[in-house]
């Protein structure tokens, strides 16, 4: 015993530093991180699964985006008319049971041309008896805001709306607010935390006074991107709001008031909260310490059944199919950006998210932190720390790794299932890493050999990486490994536009040689010419990063040369494509460039070295906007700031979902040196327009856009700028603009 005592010794160190994070002197950044893909990965092993049939969601798809020509509705908003017939069709034809808003009507309705005829009666027509006579006729039936009201009042129809976490003074406030739940008095000696927010977007007036209840649809993007708790109280002005979950489960219950409960003060740390559950009816919902509650998600992207909202709207469903149901309308049209990164999917519809509340809410299956965890936590450190020390340097290597198998598979399988069965969410990351720390440290590793370390460099990385990076690897195989971190990176997406069309007019045999043909090519660009790190591949999409798994300072360049080069490439792979008779192709490159978690994510059945977070989310925005601007490549301020040398075109400047600020893209369009001057002169006429666009000087912008249509009568770019600036002459935007335009309505 006495030759094991140093060992103990520094064992009994280890467990010490453990207990440590776990009473909160300090945090352990890799055991908060590992604990959240750990609980991501009890979520997805605990799913029920399966498509719930309590809970509908109307989806504003891109079939119900469509021309009207085409079956659709057009592009959204729709005009508040059409809207007033869906809650009659809804409550009338379908007799659903409660309707909630994954949407907000923060600006009016003047699609109907009223306020043009207000503007000419209060003008040049005034004294017209004739006009004025017909303009108060028809006026009632042109206030289309007034209709949609007039149709949601006395109806369980739940409006949404989003708080803004700007800084005071800068964030919006626009719209009315609904009353709140709570007040700064309800808690008035009971301190509790939650989210404080500085703005809101909400629906107008007339709509928010009419509604029976409105939520908010904002929710927690924690540090690695992920969404896995919603706000139960956001705070605003003293006030206290529920989200648009909570809001329609009231509305289906009869609007009971919510009731706070606080945690056993004999089982709560100092300092903790005084809020542990809340209280609706019979139901009871479990929030954290910042009054969050975790979302309990069934499963997977389809989890709730989806109709088209133009099929209801249009009376192509059967009444059967909704009589009854709990309704959202949202959205997972990629082009209005409501999608979240989730422990699910990486792309996951954010309507889903409020349907997975709802769910959970009803189910009572929304998971729980108890103020007692950190108990919990330290007992398991403490026993098993303590076990582990004392026991594994008197055990030979064979038995020491038995041992620390049964010990952390009894951990792991404890600890999920009270996460399935008791819905309690214990910590496990921290004993996960004690035990591996304490098997590390008491077993002989010698056979960690250089040729080992060279197979399973390879393993991990040569699918990902081409042969001299895992070479370079190879010599120092200790500093590589597949644990998510978090690295400033560079992210490259690429899709081929109109890919169903051509994918229809090849056979199966021909479309298989032309997407492998051109995989392998842009693989190769981005693999051995750019030494980037290949995702995946999703269909004919690309997904491709640089800076890991081996440092490269020159992570945006790399990234951008290698979509220039993409271009290069697929002009050529046209040429070929062409002579043997198929149809040509162009492709939409977005880069963007950031800090990013990467490593090895995914479930126990599959896993893949990859890229997660916002810079990611924001890359992937960029390259589905490309078509929006005409642009083979762009690019955001990110990546731009990194590179040199690249003649680049500033496009725009863009507010994406689940970010605030303001972000500015860029066209990169080749080399210095290697660009015609003829464009450089074009580029500077650009940025002409482009100030007199951001000073609201929308009469010169557009004679310099016109004047730039002529030169490039095909660039999409002139275009959708002449259009947009007369939109925004009718509508002007008002003093203080950025200059930055908004994608999706939401």
């Amino acid at each position: 015993m006495r030759k094991h005592f140093p060992r103990i010794i520094i064992g009994i160190a280890v467990v010490a530093i453990f207990l440590g994070h776990a009473v909160e002197r300090y945090r352990l950044p890799l055991i908060d991180n590992l604990e959240s893909i750990i609980y991501d990965m009890r979520l997805r092993l605990t799913m029920p699964g399966g498509v719930d049939p309590r809970i509908v969601i109307l989806d504003i798809d891109e079939k119900s985006l469509a021309e009207k020509e085409k079956g659709g509705e057009g592009r959204w908003p729709w005009a508040r008319d059409r809207l007033a017939l869906l809650l009659d069709k809804l409550f009338d034809r379908y007799q659903i049971a409660v309707l909630g808003f994954d949407v907000v009507f923060a600006e009016r309705d003047e699609s109907s041309g009223i306020r043009v005829l207000e503007r000419l009666g209060a003008g040049e027509l005034r004294d017209v008896p004739q006009f004025q006579s017909v303009l108060k006729q028809v006026k009632p039936q042109l206030e289309y805001d007034d209709i949609f009201a007039r149709k949601m009042k006395g109806r369980p129809v739940v409006l949404g709306y989003i708080f803004s976490s700007d800084e005071p003074g800068l964030a919006p406030k626009k719209g009315t607010l609904p009353p709140p739940i709570f007040t700064a008095e309800s808690f008035v000696g009971r301190p509790i935390r939650t989210t404080t927010w500085h703005g809101y977007t909400a629906n107008l007036d007339v709509l928010q006074k009419t509604a029976i209840s409105a939520g908010h649809f904002n929710s927690h993007t924690d540090d690695d991107g992920i969404v896995r708790r919603v706000p139960m109280l956001a705070e605003y002005s003293g006030g206290y709001f529920e989200p648009l979950s909570l809001a329609m489960v009231r509305v289906l219950l009869g609007s009971p008031p919510v009731k706070t409960i606080s945690p056993d003060a004999s089982l709560a740390p100092e300092g903790y909260p005084d809020l542990e559950w809340l209280e609706v009816g019979s139901l009871r919902i479990p929030v954290d310490d910042t009054a969050s509650a975790l979302v309990s998600y069934r499963g997977r992207k389809g989890s709730f059944k989806y109709y088209s909202l133009v099929d209801v709207i249009n009376d192509r469903i059967e009444p059967a199919e909704l009589k009854g149901k709990i309704v959202l309308v949202g959205t997972t049209a990629p082009g209005l950006l409501d999608l979240r990164a989730t422990p699910v999917d990486s792309v996951y519809p954010g309507v889903e998210v409020h349907a997975n509340m709802i769910a959970g809410m009803l189910d009572g299956s929304i998971k729980q932190r108890p103020p007692y965890v950190l108990g919990a936590e330290f007992t398991l450190l403490l026993v098993t720390g303590l076990l582990l020390a004392l026991l594994l340097p008197l055990l030979n290597p064979l038995r020491s790794t038995l041992v620390t198998i049964l010990v952390l598979v009894s951990a792991l399988v404890v600890n999920v299932l009270v996460f399935q069965n008791g819905h309690l969410v214990l910590p496990i990351a921290s004993g996960v890493i004690l035990i591996l720390t304490m098997f590390t440290f008491n077993t002989a590793y010698g056979f960690f050999v250089e040729a080992r370390g060279m197979r399973q460099i390879t393993g991990l990385f040569g699918q990902y990486v081409p042969p001299e990076l895992v070479e370079k690897m190879a010599e120092n195989p200790q500093q590589f490994n597949m644990a998510p971190r978090a690295e400033e990176l560079s992210v490259l997406f690429s899709d081929v536009r109109g890919f169903t069309t051509i994918s229809e007019s090849l056979t199966p045999e021909d479309l298989s040689v032309y997407i492998n043909d051109y995989l392998t090519t842009m693989s190769l660009v981005i693999r051995e010419r750019h030494r980037g790190t290949l995702d995946k591949y999703i269909g004919d999409a690309i997904m491709a990063f640089w800076g890991a798994p081996v440092a490269d300072t020159r992570h945006a360049m790399d990234a951008v040369l290698a979509a220039l080069d993409m271009q290069n490439e697929a002009k050529l792979l046209n040429e070929k494509f062409k002579a043997k008779g198929w149809p040509t192709f162009k492709i939409g490159i977005g880069v963007n460039s950031g800090v990013m978690r990467v490593g090895d994510m995914g479930s126990k059945i599959r896993k893949a070295y990859t890229v997660m977070g916002d810079a990611v989310n924001l890359g992937s925005r960029l390259e589905g906007i490309t078509k929006q601007y005409g642009a083979d490549i762009i690019i955001g301020e990110g990546t731009k700031a990194r590179i040199s040398g690249v003649v680049c075109r500033e496009v725009d400047r863009v507010r994406v979902k689940g970010k605030d600020e303001a972000v500015a893209i860029y066209q990169p369009l080749g080399l210095e040196g290697q660009v015609d001057p003829a464009k450089l002169n074009e580029i500077e006429l650009w940025n002409q327009s482009l100030r007199y666009y951001r000073a609201q000087q929308w009469d010169q912008a557009e004679l310099q856009l016109l004047n730039l249509k002529k030169i490039a009568p095909d660039n999409g770019l002139y275009d959708a700028f002449i259009e947009r600036t007369a939109y925004l002459r009718a509508n002007p935007p008002g003093a203080g603009w950025d200059g930055a335009w908004k994608f999706e309505t939401k």
